[in-house]
């Protein structure tokens, strides 16, 4: 089985080629500061000693001109939720009650949260499948920093990191992808094990432990000891590469095999986008996922894709009670999701069936 879903074996030269499956690329660094105990173990002083090194280390760093500092105590709950929806801050982070801060660079695709579980979590985030400009950025950043503070460094082990699984390189890459085929087609458990056997883990949409609502998954590199940045960053492109061929495969014998079956899925999302009065974010999200599916089989025009891709953001609870402008509960979220989605979905067309082949 495992040579089966990684050979490319059943390709074909038909169907979808080149589908945007890959929603964001994103790469993470671990970093910690010698002189100070790891933030799991630090006095409130101690933590905010780190804060203010850390927010000095980066005041006035190139590639974060213009940023926004600030500590995670002066985040309103919504805040913090929404920032976490927008996968800026981990929902770990959300929930350090002091001592904690985050620097946003002016454009939102880097962010660096100050003690989470390490001292550093130095992150870039951006569209589309794009380690080679991430990686650019998010090395220019650590290098800067490093020239400002003192990382806990071994010559045999590497950065040292709170948890064991991030030391060496410290390093987390990962990208976020649109699976529906290998979902509807009951393969995905299959390619998790497959990619678990080679150090790559699959999580849900929010990481560990969350759901994959709406075909959505995190995949990215386990090992991070051992290996050279670059070393984990092709290994993990070569697992995603066969990753895309298996769903290509995949949505190529869902229209072969019962086309008409799939057209009703996604004409019935449509319909439901149009005209619900209350639907929670996982229902919205799983209909959100057809419509991109049918943008990419060219059933519906290109611009439902981008649409949809929005929405995957704004049908979430915090940005549903940010648009509100005010406290809603779940039931009016639900109804107040449901009138977001009607107003962007009521020019919808009718599916075209054979918009794919």
């Amino acid at each position: 089985m495992f040579h089966k879903i990684f050979s490319g074996e059943g390709s074909s030269k038909k169907g979808p080629k080149s589908i945007p499956v890959t929603l964001s690329t994103r790469i993470r660094l671990a970093r910690n500061l010698k002189e100070f105990p790891f933030p799991g173990r630090a006095e409130t002083s101690q933590k905010r000693a780190v804060l203010s090194k850390c927010m000095e280390a980066m005041s006035g760093l190139k590639g974060l001109n213009e940023s926004m500092s600030v500590e995670v105590d002066d985040l309103t709950e919504l805040d913090r939720q929404i920032l976490v929806e927008k996968h800026l801050i981990s929902p770990e982070l959300s929930q350090v009650e002091e001592g904690s801060g985050i620097v946003l660079s002016e454009d939102r695709n880097c962010c660096i949260m100050i003690n989470e579980e390490d001292h550093l979590r130095i992150q870039v985030l951006r569209p589309g499948l794009d380690f080679g400009s991430v990686w650019k950025r998010v090395d220019e950043l650590d290098t800067g920093i490093d020239s400002a503070v003192s990382y806990a460094f071994d010559g045999d082990l590497g950065f040292l990191t709170a948890c064991p699984t991030n030391l060496g390189t410290g390093m987390r890459a990962s990208v976020m992808m649109h699976l529906p085929g290998l979902v509807m087609s009951k393969n995905m458990d299959k390619v998790i094990n497959a990619v678990n056997q080679l150090g790559i883990a699959v999580r849900g949409l929010f990481g560990e432990g969350s759901d994959a609502n709406g075909s959505i998954f995190q995949i990215s590199n386990q090992q991070t000891l051992g290996e050279s940045e670059g070393a984990i960053i092709e290994r993990l492109d070569n697992t995603l590469q066969n990753i895309v061929r298996q769903e290509n495969f995949a949505r190529e014998k869902l229209l072969q095999d019962d086309r008409f079956r799939l057209v009703d899925k996604i004409s019935r999302a449509v319909g439901n986008l149009k005209t619900c009065y209350l639907i929670q974010s996982s229902e919205a999200m799983d209909h959100l996922s057809l419509i991109r599916l049918a943008a990419d089989f060219k059933m519906i025009p290109e611009k439902y894709r981008a649409l949809a891709d929005r929405m995957f953001i704004e049908v979430q609870p915090g940005h549903v009670q940010l648009a509100a402008g005010r406290q809603v509960d779940p039931a009016d979220r639900d109804h107040l999701r449901a009138e977001l989605l009607r107003k962007e979905f009521v020019r919808a067309p009718l599916i075209v069936p054979g918009g794919a082949s």
